[in-house]
């Protein structure tokens, strides 16, 4: 190794990394990913809490939304974050000055701009048509205008590793040119994903051999699963920024998620990103994302995922009760995630125990339990998600439990009443106490919404506190495909009120009778709460 490349080493093992998010840009061209203007500000926002010291907010003059983004966080403050305006060299043959692209990145007042060229000859050739030289001066030219103008310019470098692995003279001919004309960092781009830990490796210490004085970045896409890990190795190799996305998004497979290469380089690497403090805010910043991109969580997400801390397996939970690094690289609570220990027909005493901690001295009690919970999830039920349902079957054994009403029965139907828009009616009958109650509703959602209205007007008059709950999760599994359609199915609820949520599960060949166990099982449970309190 060089004493360049050793000096550069020996830099990158003590000085902070800083993060560069490009969900906002990136990340909104992910397939199904669409944040309305309002969404994109609420974003910005958002990571500026993070702690993430870069967000590139879009291109502006490439569409509308963009160009308003810009325009609205004028308004909007900051507290540490810079916003960065995302756009491309200048076309050939003009002027920099004269490049609309570049016009409106400057228009868009931000505090830095990003600009992508090619460092690829295969694309320079066959994509932009131009000479190796001309695309050299569009490197130059552009980064130079945008130096007098702002105060931080990146330039990313498009295809960097394949150009690399293929003519890595080009590539370092271009990295050159945007040093040269005064770029604050070059960001060296996976643009197709397919680059290896090695490559990765190769390149960046090479890079650093050669600019030792330059900041390096690395943005890696996520099309061969290694994304993380070589964003991961760039910065071990010398890189001291990272590009990437909350949650993975882009198009494609995606990009760098940002939800594991920070806690990776935090954790595992000793590198500070955004601190320890803010690192535990990562978890809600992940699901706050899903929400505004309205996507569904991903359960086995790395660091973030509801399932990344969830124990099943008895001998697991076994030796977690004693020393949570047996089966825990991580700590949940680092990352604002919380340890779950699943229900199953897997689970041993102590996973029983771990949930229900009353049972430890109770052996007859425990041993019924098991054998429910095996005998139910033959039948189909599953309480991995369904913790509430588990409760109040473990007080049913313990002779604890006693319903706050009996539901005598439920009728609910569907007819179209108006062309083309189908209407649900839903009936109960209740019973609390001496009291009967019987309620209609109708709804447009469909029977099980029409059902959930019926119970609650059936409840409210002795449990006012019942119209505060919402159901926030409905989700259909088949338990036996191979019946067609006379399969089983499990359905199973995640329902809150503030900020506790809870689920509860049902099983039937009927859909709505599976449906009215499982939202049954939700008013009991938060009704329990209730006159516990």
């Amino acid at each position: 190794m060089t004493d360049s490349r050793k000096s550069a080493a020996a830099r990158a093992k003590h000085s902070p990394v800083r993060i560069y998010d490009t969900t906002l840009r990136d990340g909104s061209q992910g397939e199904g990913v669409n944040f309305a203007l309002e969404d994109k500000i609420r974003l910005a926002h958002t990571l500026d809490d993070l702690g993430i010291q870069y967000i590139e907010g879009g291109w502006p003059g490439s569409n509308p939304k963009d160009v308003d983004f810009f325009t609205a966080m004028r308004n909007e403050r900051l507290k540490r974050t810079k916003l960065v305006a995302f756009g491309s060299t200048r076309r050939a043959g003009i002027a920099a000055g004269r490049d609309e692209n570049l016009k409106n990145i400057l228009a868009a007042s931000p505090d830095a701009a990003c600009i992508v060229g090619k460092t690829w000859d295969l694309h320079v050739k066959d994509a932009l048509r131009v000479s190796p030289e001309e695309n050299l001066n569009m490197i130059r030219s552009s980064i130079a205008y945008l130096k007098k103008r702002l105060p931080e310019v990146f330039f990313d470098a498009e295809h960097f590793f394949d150009s690399f692995r293929r003519n890595p003279d080009f590539a370092m001919a271009a990295l050159d040119a945007a040093i040269r004309a005064g770029a604050d960092a070059v960001v060296l781009c996976d643009t197709n994903g397919g680059s290896l830990v090695h490559e990765i490796k190769d390149a960046v210490q090479a890079v650093a051999d050669r600019f030792p004085k330059t900041l390096i970045g690395v943005h890696c896409h996520n099309d061969g699963g290694m994304a993380v890990a070589n964003s991961v190795e760039a910065v071990l190799s010398g890189a001291g920024l990272v590009q990437g996305c909350v949650n993975g998004f882009d198009e494609r497979t995606g990009n760098a998620d940002l939800c594991a290469v920070i806690p990776v380089l935090e954790l595992r690497c000793g590198r500070r990103c955004i601190g320890p403090a803010k690192l535990k805010r990562l978890t809600t910043t992940s699901r706050f994302v899903y929400e505004l991109a309205n996507l569904q969580r991903r359960s086995h997400q790395p660091f973030v995922g509801d399932s990344a801390f969830a124990h099943k397996g008895g001998l697991h939970v076994s030796a977690m009760a004693r020393n949570d690094t047996t089966y825990e690289a991580f700590s949940p609570e680092a990352v604002g995630n919380i340890r779950r220990i699943l229900i199953s027909e897997l689970a041993g005493r102590a996973s029983i125990i771990a949930r229900y901690p009353a049972l430890k001295n109770r052996p007859d009690a425990l041993k019924e339990v098991l054998v429910q919970v095996m005998r139910l999830e033959n039948d189909g039920y599953a309480f991995k998600n369904a913790d509430a349902s588990f409760i109040l079957m473990v007080k049913k054994i313990l002779g604890e439990y006693e319903p706050s009403f009996d539901l005598l029965g439920f009728r609910a139907s569907s007819e179209e009443r108006i062309a083309g828009i189908p209407t649900s009616e839903s009936s109960v009958k209740i019973r609390i106490g001496d009291l009967e109650m019987h309620t209609v509703s109708e709804a447009r959602h469909g029977p099980v919404a029409a059902m959930d209205l019926a119970l609650r007007k059936a409840l409210a008059p002795v449990f006012p506190f019942v119209t505060a709950l919402r159901l926030v999760d409905y989700r259909v599994h088949i338990v036996n495909a191979q019946a067609a359609a006379e399969a089983r199915v499990r359905v199973v609820i995640q329902s809150r009120v503030g900020r506790d949520t809870w689920g509860t599960v049902g099983v039937s060949d009927n859909i709505l009778h599976a449906s009215c166990q499982a939202l049954v099982d939700s008013f009991q449970y938060l009704i329990m709460r209730k006159k516990k309190s």
